[in-house]
């Protein structure tokens, strides 16, 4: 008779192990913590006029060396969002009801303050507003404009999703040089983590501003690592040249906190380099892929870079 050779018992609660862990942050990703005098200045600017930051907000890891700079990413309409996405750390619920119509003209003010040459303006979902805060931008932008004529101005926008169609247009009037709005991610994953949003809403939209207006540079970005495939980003380049993007962004998504989207994985550094390569084949105007790529993350450099490779290609052409 054969001898079986019994297992060796072990005591469940060492045997255990957890579902689903997080991948181990590998080095690339790791950054310094936000330091030095630029860094307070940035910082006490930005209390003085009562404004919030998508930098902090978000939790954003390039916060140190943007405000250092003196860069700062501003978010209108409150700190609290309508939408309820599980990739992002701002708040969500109700906001307040009523927009604060002090607001432009404080952001116009901190703009001036820290003499910024390129500035990018963000928001918080506002679907409780008829508009979806489209006057609010405008006003924003123009606000900027009076106060700070030689600054360039990005906007990364909501996808005013149940608004009029009067009201991108809104937008698209008070000529921001840059009109971002962000897909986020391959549209198969859009339930579970753009829930309140839809694909091809969101890619019309940037469609449309083109058709309102042609020499706007129109700009949206992705985050790499939640659970899609090379072939499903590749495909958002594509989708995303057919409606005439002018810039993309690739980043590594990073979980906020436990309660939120998990990391399928960290992309390597060499995966970011064969997308910003084959971004470029497709005929974008501007990319930027690398793990810690966000969507205002050296917004300025890259704006004078855009517009450089339009003129090139006007001449080339």
């Amino acid at each position: 008779m054969r001898n079986l050779k019994i297992p060796e018992q072990r005591h469940p609660e060492k045997a255990k192990k957890p579902n689903n862990p997080q991948p181990k942050k590998p080095a690339w990703i790791r950054v310094k913590a936000p330091v030095g005098q630029g860094y307070q200045n940035t910082r006490q600017i930005m209390r003085e006029n009562k404004l919030t930051t998508v930098c902090e907000e978000a939790g954003c890891p390039n916060v140190g060396e943007c405000w250092n700079q003196g860069h700062a990413t501003m978010m209108i309409m409150g700190e609290v969002c309508t939408r309820a996405c599980t990739f992002c750390n701002i708040a969500t619920g109700k906001p307040p009801k009523d927009l604060d119509v002090f607001e432009p003209g404080r952001v116009a003010d901190a703009v001036k303050k820290l003499g910024l040459k390129h500035v990018v303006i963000t928001s918080v979902d506002r679907d409780d507003i008829k508009d979806g805060g489209a006057a609010h931008f405008a006003q924003t932008i123009r606000a900027i404009r009076k106060q700070s004529p030689g600054t360039t101005i990005e906007i990364l926008t909501p996808d005013f999703i149940r608004c009029d169609p009067s009201a991108l247009e809104q937008v698209v009037a008070a000529k921001p040089d840059v009109f971002n709005h962000n897909l986020e991610t391959v549209p198969g994953l859009y339930p579970e983590v753009r829930p309140g949003a839809r694909y091809f809403h969101s890619l019309r939209l940037l469609q449309r501003v083109k058709e309102l207006d042609m020499t706007m540079f129109t700009k949206s970005g992705i985050m790499v690592g939640l659970g899609e495939d090379r072939q499903g980003v590749h495909q958002v380049m594509d989708d995303m040249r057919a409606a005439n993007i002018d810039f993309i962004t690739i980043g590594q998504y990073l979980q906020p906190t436990l309660k939120h989207h998990k990391v399928d994985r960290f992309v390597t550094p060499e995966e970011f380099i064969g997308y910003e390569t084959a971004a470029r084949g497709k005929g974008f105007l501007m990319v930027s892929a690398t793990p810690l790529t966000r969507s205002s993350y050296h917004a300025g450099a890259d704006f004078a870079r855009m517009q450089k490779a339009r003129t090139a290609a006007s001449f080339t052409g």
